[in-house]
């Protein structure tokens, strides 16, 4: 097309998910920004088609046998996509990864300076791998390279008035007729009715302590190739870091004790690694730097012979810096970083690639960052697109927006009423159009006449992680904002917060959703049950036949839905299931009326519509007004979970917890995900909240958010060691004259970046 004469992306006839057969032209070497409603099929052309047609046609460059252990991409429904690159996708998940993960070995920066230190470090100690703590020759013996060591309260595991026959053993799953209560009571080496009081020294020390060894003369009820072991090492050994720790946190938590390994004082190595240094310093030391102290480090080592080491961890660092991630330190454990930070340490990596003619498709780079950053963001997107590549981004903020290339727009609406392209042209184009996202942008900041506190909270001299004596007064009755740049102490503050506060109060950290395939908004919000009530009672028979998980799933899908056909090393194949039509229920189960309606119709009724059809049933009514008041009254009561956007999921958690008077509610990045028209409808809600009597502090960087908050408690002006202090706290209008406040100066620059774009990026 001779407007896109550096070439361009085809999509013919995409039907993916709720896109309504859309054709659109995307250039090639620009950034082009995706925009509009959460839920308008943004991220179903995008990541589901584009992406999902690159990754499964690359896929199928390798041989049948390769193929097996590839990730698998089903077949989008899309007509054609002609001219598509191998595609990049960057997207917001957090990495679930092990303890033995951190920021330096999974970007290789550790694997760098294991070799610096092997090299240039005095004395000299051994090779690369005797600094590594997770390889035998480096971790320390005593807590195998963690850096803790678990302590375990015994007096918290045994009531000494009970027998074993009584639940001697109380932790849980240790309990009277368990497999694992078994392998004590059946032992032969106890009285089973005997008080652990009265238990000599060697039958409590063989009951708690004993290492795991086989049984001589063990009687008949005894496994024959079962070993006995004592309830500490067991809980050490089985439960204690394996993944059944995650169904027991609670109850470890009133048990277990963690603190920094004695041996090694948290390092994870080996006594004589750690004598090895440079500039007087070992390799702990440095892991224990941020980035922007590691970076110092670097330029002070000048040994010829580790030149080329130095020059590549220097470039891997710098980039991460570059990116706004100096705060970071290099022993940071990877699982404990947020989904922004996670995708912005897989943008700096791709920094560094000399791969050209891709296709970098990201998931709202801007989540989590500060608008005094974004700045870092922009630069970085341009930098990929230098190289030789394009950019396709799902973005809502908009500074991010003002600086692309090219623009377009799915709505109008969100849901059903969505998956239509509305706008496609430049930054310039897309403000003198009429579209939702254009007539939101040209609105202006409004600061609103602070409410009256009903009191407040006082926090003095606070000295949490990076935090500096920090004392202030966070008022009652009203919304509060907490801001600043990722990493400047926010949370922290929020935490010293979290440790006043007494009763009952809402905190909705930014956790995800647990969903899978059963999962829908009528099984979260646990209406199905009441639902299923319903529907028996009207029909005399059992609340069985309305799960699709029970009695009345469809014998075909058994209750999914969807048929799922596994091609050996090909994609399997998903199709709506040819018995049930999707519908999950058998002939019999939808034979069965509700106020005319059978149960799959009842389930794919909006919820805006299922607002009316169950205004009878308050229980119910009163969790779908919730949702709708939240914005998400397009959705279906039946809708698959893992088809909603993670801004969806967010609001639907806020919906379970409206409806309070006098409580105190804790957010994080509410708006986090959301078109600035979603945000519009959030501060509304937030409006009602306040004007219920409800206090709202809020982890936040959206603009327009900040401008209706009451009271704005900036936090900087960096992140890590350079931030925790109070740059300013009093009205968001007053910090408007603060140059201090970067924060107040955003605010102040926000109008003007937003109208004028930063225009065609070359």
């Amino acid at each position: 097309m001779d407007q896109f004469p550096q070439g361009f992306i085809g999509v013919h006839d995409a039907q993916q998910n709720n896109l309504r057969h859309v054709s659109v032209t995307i250039p090639k070497y620009r950034v082009t920004a995706f925009v509009g409603l959460s839920g308008s099929g943004k991220s179903s052309l995008v990541f589901d088609t584009i992406a999902a047609s690159s990754r499964r046609e690359l896929n199928e460059t390798f041989p049948s046998f390769t193929q097996q252990y590839l990730p698998k991409f089903g077949q989008p429904h899309v007509g054609a996509i002609d001219h598509l690159p191998v595609a990049i996708v960057i997207e917001q998940q957090r990495m679930h990864t092990s303890v033995r993960s951190t920021l330096a070995t999974y970007t290789g920066i550790y694997s760098l300076l294991r070799l610096l230190f092997s090299r240039a470090g005095k004395p000299f100690v051994g090779y690369s791998d005797t600094f590594s703590f997770n390889l035998p020759q480096g971790m320390c013996p005593r807590c195998q390279g963690l850096g803790y060591v678990d302590d375990i309260d015994e007096s918290k595991l045994i009531d000494p008035d009970k027998s074993l026959n009584q639940g001697a053993i109380t932790f849980v799953s240790f309990g009277p007729n368990t497999w694992r209560w078994k392998r004590y009571a059946n032992s032969g080496l106890f009285d089973n009715d005997k008080p652990v009081r009265d238990y000599t020294p060697d039958e409590y020390d063989t009951l708690m302590n004993a290492p795991r060894h086989r049984l001589t003369d063990a009687p008949a009820a005894w496994p024959k190739s079962a070993l006995y072991e004592g309830v500490i090492p067991r809980i050490r050994r089985s439960i204690i870091g394996k993944k059944e720790a995650a169904h027991h946190l609670e109850a470890l938590a009133a048990i277990v004790t963690r603190r920094p390994c004695p041996a090694c004082g948290g390092t994870r190595l080996r006594p004589g690694a750690l004598t090895s240094r440079i500039n007087q310093l070992n390799i702990a030391d440095v892991s224990r730097m941020d980035l922007v102290h590691a970076r110092d480090f670097l330029d002070s080592v000048t040994e010829p012979l580790v030149a080329e080491v130095v020059r590549q961890l220097h470039t891997k660092v710098q980039s991460l810096i570059d990116i706004g991630l100096g705060y970071l330190t290099l022993d940071r454990i990877t699982s404990t970083l947020s989904g922004g930070e996670t995708q912005r340490i897989k943008i700096a990596k791709f920094l560094t690639s000399e791969l050209v003619d891709l296709v970098y498709i990201l998931d709202e780079p801007s989540v989590g960052l500060h608008p005094h950053d974004i700045a870092l963001i922009n630069k970085a997107l341009r930098k990929l697109k230098a190289r030789g590549n394009t950019v396709l981004i799902v973005e809502h903020n908009p500074e991010v927006i003002a600086m692309a290339d090219h623009v377009i727009e799915i709505g109008p609406g969100a849901g059903s009423a969505g998956g239509t392209v509305t706008f496609t042209g430049s930054y310039g184009e897309l403000m003198a159009s009429d579209t939702l996202t254009a007539r939101m942008l040209h609105q202006p900041l409004r600061y609103r006449a602070p409410r009256p506190a009903t009191g407040s909270l006082a926090l003095r001299h606070v000295g949490l992680h990076n935090l500096h004596d920090v004392s202030v007064d966070v008022p009652l009755g009203v919304e509060t904002v907490i801001s600043g740049v990722a990493g400047a102490g926010k949370s922290s503050l929020i935490e010293a917060l979290r440790e006043q506060l007494h009763g009952d109060y809402v905190d909705l950290r930014q956790s995800a959703i647990t969903v899978n395939i059963r999962s829908t908004p009528a099984t979260y919000l646990e209406v199905l049950d009441v639902i299923r009530k319903l529907f028996a009672a009207a029909n005399h028979v059992a609340t069985s036949w309305f799960s699709y998980n029970g009695r009345g799933a469809c014998p075909r899908c058994k209750g999914k839905g969807v048929t799922i056909t596994n091609m050996a090393f090909m994609d399997p194949v998903v199709q709506e299931c040819e018995q049930c039509h999707g519908q999950r229920y058998n002939d019999r189960a939808l034979g069965y009326l509700y106020r005319g309606k059978n149960i799959a119709e009842v389930l794919t009724m909006a919820i805006n519509d299922a607002l009316e059809f169950f205004a009878p049933v308050p229980e119910v009514h009163a969790k779908l007004d919730n949702v709708a008041r939240v914005g998400l009254g397009y959705l279906t009561l039946g809708q698959s979970m893992t088809t909603l956007s993670g801004g969806e999921l967010q609001r639907l958690k806020l919906a379970g917890e409206l409806n309070r008077v006098g409580s105190i509610y804790l957010l994080d990045e509410p708006t986090a995900g959301l078109h600035l028209s979603d945000v519009a409808g959030l501060i509304t809600l937030f409006d009602e909240l306040v004007a219920q009597g409800n206090t709202l502090i809020l982890v936040e960087h959206n603009l327009q958010v900040i401008s209706q908050a009451d009271r704005l408690i900036d936090v900087g002006p960096g992140a890590g060691v350079y931030g925790g202090h109070i740059l300013y706290s009093g009205t968001p209008e007053g910090s408007l004259g603060v140059s201090e406040s970067v924060t107040g100066q955003a605010l102040a620059n926000y109008d003007s970046v937003v109208r004028a774009g930063s225009g065609p990026t070359q």
